[in-house]
């Protein structure tokens, strides 16, 4: 049926609104609900690379840890993130933590955690405090397969040895621990 029409040839009919483009609507609904969705989750990096990495717990953490078999240790048997003799997980991001998982389950070997978020290391957009690093005991299983399996990229500023794997995270060998930066999980 067509709209009613007045003399001249103009409709009747109420104009209506020109609305947003599909794509327009679809994206500011995708953004609502990353921001309803994902409360835990923060923006990190410079705006050319920014991301939204997942932050987990502590209780968390362990969980993901404990159902692969890797283990952790502190000098001083805590895990409060606010003390440097403690080894916390408080606010690791989670593609760290699956990271992890990667390599227990890829290396097949003994894994023992050191270090996480907790204060006391170097500062840094990919820091520990901001959940993109682990420091791992320096066992021979998990030297080797590094070493055999990842690309030595060369030394760090530090002078540590770094290797990195296919999936980009970066394995730095601090004589005493593995210094482990974590990008993404790996590929799990």
């Amino acid at each position: 049926m067509k709209s009613p029409t007045v003399p001249g040839g103009t409709s009747t009919a109420p104009k209506r609104r020109r609305h947003r483009t599909t794509g327009t609507r679809v994206r500011s609904v995708v953004t609502a609900l990353a921001l309803v969705a994902a409360p835990g989750a923060a923006v990190v990096g410079s705006a050319g690379d920014a991301f939204a990495a997942t932050k987990i717990s502590h209780a968390t953490a362990t969980s993901m840890f404990r159902d692969v078999g890797i283990t952790w240790s502190s000098s001083g048997n805590c895990s409060n993130r606010n003390n440097s003799t403690c080894t916390s997980f408080d606010q690791l991001n989670l593609a760290t933590a699956q990271g992890a998982q990667t390599l227990k389950r890829a290396s097949g070997c003994a894994l023992n955690i050191t270090g996480g978020t907790e204060t006391g290391h170097a500062s840094g957009t990919y820091s520990h405090w901001n959940g993109y690093k682990l420091d791992f005991s320096k066992y021979t299983c998990v030297g080797n397969y590094i070493k055999n399996t990842f690309t030595y990229i060369g030394v760090r500023g530090d002078g540590a040895p770094q290797w990195r794997s296919g999936s980009g995270n970066v394995y730095a060998d601090e004589g005493n621990h593995w210094d482990v930066t974590y990008h993404n999980c790996g590929g799990c």
